[in-house]
């Protein structure tokens, strides 16, 4: 793996954020490429500032929780307090899980959620996770806002997981893309069913700046397909679109929003 120093230290920082349990120092070496004494360092470094610690009986290298906690301030900092109550409302009016991707360039992070189903089936991912663009609703609805041309760099430019990652009403090839892109166009929002994950449905609509109406953001609904069959999909898409309008007018007062 080519780059600087602080390119390959963030590298170690992001492979960390996907294993609780922690890692190795030569599994992190070998799948991120970089050096074993370098890796070393690295993580000595890291170590040394409080972001990374070492298990003494496994001798694996965890996250410290310093990192978690300088994300819950930038969050509280960052206008946080404005968009939780309406992902909290959406919740509530649909009984399913609600999500917030914000636009940063050429990805889509999830970064914010709120839990409508109390009982029985729940589907409830990890958050701060990039939405994959081809066959999720959060990726649809994004680049449905942009030409065919930009969709298609932008799933270029992340790739696409092994088929077996996801659902078996995934997109077969660029061009049913293009059908999916173009239906949610016409609607106003995007739709899927089995696509990301078996047994998974959600919809999703872009949050748009009130002034020049650029993304800035995805709010999704999803949920089991059990309850979120494609008609009712449908029927919830008023009240998603009603709260995807209430976040881009709020948008420019949080920093959640770039």
């Amino acid at each position: 793996m080519a780059g600087s120093q602080i390119e390959r230290a963030f590298s170690l920082v992001e492979r960390l954020t996907s294993e609780p349990r922690g890692l190795p120092l030569q599994t992190l070496a070998e799948e991120l490429d970089i050096p074993k004494s370098a890796t070393h360092r690295m993580l000595a470094e890291l170590m040394r500032l409080g972001y990374v610690r070492q298990n003494a009986e496994s001798s694996r290298y965890h996250l410290s929780t310093r990192l978690v906690a300088m994300g819950f301030r930038y969050l509280a900092s960052s206008g946080a307090d404005i968009v939780q109550p309406i992902l909290d409302q959406l919740a509530q009016q649909t009984g399913e899980l609600v999500r917030l991707g914000v636009i940063d360039g050429d990805r889509q992070t999830w970064i914010a959620k709120a839990q409508g189903a109390r009982s029985g089936l729940r589907y409830d991912p990890d958050m701060g996770r990039d939405a994959p663009l081809f066959y999720t609703a959060s990726g649809h609805a994004w680049l449905s806002s942009l030409s065919d041309a930009q969709a298609l760099v932008l799933v270029e430019r992340q790739g696409i997981a092994r088929r077996e990652d996801f659902g078996p009403n995934a997109p077969a090839s660029n061009a049913e893309l293009l059908e999916r892109l173009r239906l949610a166009r016409e609607h106003g929002y995007a739709w899927v069913v089995e696509s990301s994950a078996v047994g998974t449905s959600a919809l999703a609509a872009v949050v748009r700046h009130p002034i020049d109406g650029h993304a800035v953001g995805v709010l999704s609904v999803a949920g089991p397909s059990a309850r979120m069959s494609e008609a009712r999909m449908h029927e919830l898409a008023p009240v998603l679109l009603a709260a995807a309008a209430e976040l881009s007018a709020a948008s420019p007062a949080s920093e959640l929003f770039i």
